[in-house]
């Protein structure tokens, strides 16, 4: 609501939506971009243990939503030194992901690959532990569905290259 008009139920490009029957506004519910990193080390993978609801104490992919203005790119950088300690070097996209299961919004979660360039090893801000876990035996519960998913595919891309 913009100017503070009632709102009403209508159907745009066949969605249900809120709009304002005064000026037309129209209330999106559009998905929030996040961002994170898959961070290997010698066949393992660097999951950090939620320390804040939701999900409280599972684990999951170093990742966070991005700020307002913000390049995909730095909201990973960002996320992983903030989660993880660790500065790191963008190699290449892994993947996107739906994220349908974050009570709090839909996100669309972007995962790159990446590796350290600087840092020490340590839980940051939403993160009460930090570790590197087999690929083939993540600690439980992952968090999201988004992050077992691409953990999913991270180990059937490994399994690939050793056929």
């Amino acid at each position: 609501m913009v100017c503070g008009g009632p709102m009403r139920p209508i159907v745009e490009h066949g969605v249900r939506r809120r709009a304002c029957a005064r000026c037309g506004f129209i209330a999106y519910r559009n998905p929030v971009p996040a961002c994170g990193v898959l961070i290997r080390r010698a066949g393992e993978i660097l999951l950090a243990r939620r320390a804040h609801e939701p999900k409280k104490d599972a684990w999951g992919i170093p990742a966070g939503f991005m700020e307002y203005g913000e390049h995909p790119e730095t909201t990973a950088v960002r996320e992983a030194l903030e989660e993880t300690g660790l500065k790191v070097r963008l190699t290449g996209l892994f993947g996107v992901y739906a994220g349908r299961d974050d009570p709090r919004t839909r996100a669309v979660l972007i995962l790159y690959h990446a590796r350290i360039v600087g840092g020490r090893l340590a839980p940051g801000d939403d993160a009460s532990e930090v570790g590197y876990f087999p690929l083939e035996r993540p600690p439980r519960p992952i968090a999201f569905r988004s992050h077992r998913e691409a953990l999913r595919d991270l180990r059937r891309m490994d399994q690939g290259k050793r056929r």
